[in-house]
């Protein structure tokens, strides 16, 4: 029995971390309709930039929101002076993929080259984890705050999107950004805030990992690949629709691996992604 619940809290961890990475995914997709690789990098950024201002003696509480500021602004640039260009002249989402592909890998190399690219952890700069027992499993306070955050900031970005006038604006730019034009919806604006407030998402989840895993350059790919899958079977675009296909996906790898080698959590992942694509294409929730 202690088995079960240590796997059932594994899982709601696994999905608080593909959750935000959903989340942010799926916000900045809603309006550029095209997958962004380099979305996981802005992950790491975050978790480095804390690493790097933890080195330089900057305090955890300034150091985090700093570190979520920076991938935000990595994501804003990218945007204004690389994606919005190749939209500009009417590039389709093919080549804007591909140009993805080339941000990630020169952020990913500047990122080595800075910090090399060894195993590199940010527990050093917070005090001791504490340790809770639930049920005969064990969870961590930093895990705590990582499944809650990706609750607060699912609930954040639905009152963003419902009640403010900048929400209302991103959900037309989303619908269609033609038309948002038409009306007087300056649409450029709107798109890099989506992609500054997607990244710091990004970051966010990225510091998380960095104090409760890790941190290497290359770690974004796969942080970025759970979190599609996690999109792709909850339902591409949708915000509630990531979290479910993360919980799902959280639950599917760490019970999947209950009776064989935890090698082939991989793989679970991505036979849950085959089953939906050929099955119910739309993911859970269809938008």
């Amino acid at each position: 029995m202690e088995i079960f619940f240590q796997l059932f809290i594994n899982s709601l961890i696994a999905a608080g971390i593909y959750g935000l990475v959903a989340l942010g995914f799926n916000f900045l997709y809603r309006a550029t309709k095209f997958f962004n690789l380099a979305y996981g990098v802005y992950a790491v950024i975050g978790g480095y930039a804390v690493l790097a201002l933890g080195r330089a003696g900057v305090p955890l509480w300034a150091a985090a929101p700093l570190g979520i500021l920076a991938a935000a602004g990595v994501g804003a640039a990218c945007e204004k002076f690389v994606y919005a260009r190749l939209r500009a002249r009417r590039a389709s989402a093919l080549v804007q993929l591909v140009a993805s592909i080339g941000v990630m890998t020169a952020l990913q190399a500047v990122i080595a080259i800075i910090f090399s690219s060894e195993f590199q952890t940010l527990s050093e700069f917070a005090p001791s984890s504490t340790s809770y027992s639930i049920g005969g499993g064990v969870v961590t306070s930093v895990q705590l705050i990582i499944f809650g955050s990706t609750a607060l900031i699912l609930f954040g970005l639905a009152l963003l999107l419902k009640f403010t006038l900048l929400g209302k604006a991103m959900k037309a730019v989303s619908d269609d950004e033609e038309v948002s034009k038409i009306v007087g919806i300056n649409t450029g604006r709107v798109i890099t805030i989506i992609s500054a407030i997607g990244a710091g998402i990004a970051g966010w989840a990225g510091i998380l990992v960095g104090f409760d895993t890790g941190l290497q350059p290359t770690l974004g790919l796969a942080l970025l690949l759970k979190g599609v899958i996690a999109a792709i079977i909850g339902g591409i675009g949708s915000l509630y629709g990531g979290v479910l296909g993360a919980l799902l996906l959280g639950l599917a790898e760490n019970f999947g691996i209950w009776k064989i080698a935890s090698e082939w959590k991989d793989a679970i992942a991505f036979v849950l992604l085959i089953l939906f694509l050929i099955f119910r294409p739309q993911g859970i929730v269809k938008r």
